[in-house]
């Protein structure tokens, strides 16, 4: 399965990411954390940020976790992914998709930004930034919402846990099927 998080940046994907990827390694799971910022560092530097980028980004990142999902292994991918179809294309590539929308306010988030990214995008001196100047698409009916604005990361890590879970039991029954 995968277990998509998605949000603007600095919503607390990789927090939430990292954290819930221990706990189901701790519940004896075989899960694999893709951070979405080091996996374009390290694996495809030949993208920017272009829509076609960001979309082939996503593309990409949503491949290796398949991968990783076909193999049995929970595979936890923490990506700002803006854009609705990209994330869809994922998910209907796979069985179980759980998609996790890390809300926080704009303000919140810039507040949180210790890169000083967003101060940038704000000065015109990063372009294509998303919340900033290229549009985020929130999820229509994501599996979960954690808002980590006004939830602690136990509460977000619960309700998360909880639908993998649920997840889990169905594909073990054979009743979740690939849509």
């Amino acid at each position: 399965m995968i277990v998509w998080l998605t949000g603007l940046p600095c919503s607390g994907k990789t927090t939430l990411g990292f954290a819930l990827t221990e706990r189901l390694r701790a519940e004896g799971l075989q899960a694999e954390f893709l951070d979405g910022d080091v996996v374009r560092r390290e694996l495809w530097r030949d993208l920017g940020f272009s829509k076609a980028d960001r979309e082939e980004n996503i593309r990409r990142l949503g491949f290796v976790a398949s991968l990783l999902a076909r193999n049995g292994v929970v595979a936890v991918v923490s990506a700002v992914s803006p854009y609705r179809t990209a994330r869809d294309r994922v998910r209907r590539e796979v069985p179980a998709f759980v998609e996790v929308y890390v809300n926080a306010p704009l303000a919140v988030c810039e507040e949180r930004d210790v890169k000083g990214m967003y101060r940038k995008a704000r000065a015109g001196q990063l372009g294509g930034f998303t919340g900033i100047d290229d549009p985020y698409e929130a999820p229509l009916a994501p599996e979960v919402e954690c808002r980590t604005d006004i939830e602690t990361i136990d509460e977000s890590l619960n309700k998360i846990l909880g639908k993998v879970r649920t997840a889990r039991a169905s594909l073990e029954t054979g009743i979740l099927t690939k849509s």
